[in-house]
């Protein structure tokens, strides 16, 4: 494995393999392996196959701990939202995996490095050789790092509708105006930050940010929605 790759790791998420060829086998592709029969190297599918079980598990405890108040329906529309092959791969781009990714030279040429379905893959067997080479607990602050905090901005709030759900609890007793005015915008055009707040009555209910303001708005009511029901 590139040492580029292991200080990159090392740097950005604080993680030092002391199994290097775990990690190694987790970024190689059955066309590379095709390719070096002589090196008696291994994909990374067997790897992938515990990655998604360990992912699954990961994010499910989270969810659970985080919305307390949440129906199983609701946890499981927002699990399969993070837990999918779009979101991975928007994930494993954002750890610059898809630099190290071996694969043979005709996937090489036919663009499979930038394919979505690979890119899920290569995470999901990134989660499974750090779950191998240092546990569970490893793989949590790796996810709390990358996966969490999009949750937190309200990355996956399509999946669940608080803006719906905050005017159904507020117009119980009656009709009540509600809006979302933006309050802030920071950051370059692709990869802007939005913050909004939440307004009901003359007064401000919740803030929250997101990288769309649909997204900002949904976080902003998802934390008016916490602080009214609590």
């Amino acid at each position: 494995m590139e040492q580029v790759f292991l200080n990159e790791l090392r740097d950005r998420f604080g993680i030092e393999y002391q199994n290097v060829d775990l990690l190694s086998e987790a970024f190689t592709q059955s066309s590379y392996v095709n390719e070096h029969p002589n090196l008696k190297l291994q994909d990374y599918q067997r790897i992938e196959f515990l990655g998604d079980a360990v992912m699954e598990l990961t994010v499910s405890e989270y969810l659970y701990a985080k919305y307390p108040n949440y129906p199983e329906g609701k946890l499981t529309r927002l699990r399969a939202a993070i837990v999918c092959e779009d979101s991975f791969s928007a994930f494993a781009r954002e750890c610059h995996f898809d630099r190290y990714i071996k694969l043979g030279k005709g996937e090489e040429k036919n663009g499979a490095r930038d394919r979505n379905s690979l890119l899920c893959d290569i995470f999901e067997s990134f989660v499974g050789s750090l779950y191998l080479d240092q546990g569970k607990e490893a793989v949590q602050r790796f996810v709390a790092q990358v996966v969490f905090p999009k949750v937190e901005q309200g990355a996956f709030s399509y999946v669940m509708d608080h803006k719906t759900n905050l005017q159904e609890f507020l117009q119980k007793d009656g009709e009540v105006e509600i809006s979302y005015p933006l309050v802030a915008e920071a950051g370059p055009a692709n990869d802007a930050q939005f913050t909004v707040q939440v307004v009901a009555r003359g007064e401000v209910l919740g803030q929250g940010t997101g990288h769309t303001k649909k997204a900002a708005e949904q976080a902003a009511a998802e934390v008016a929605l916490r602080k009214l029901q609590d």
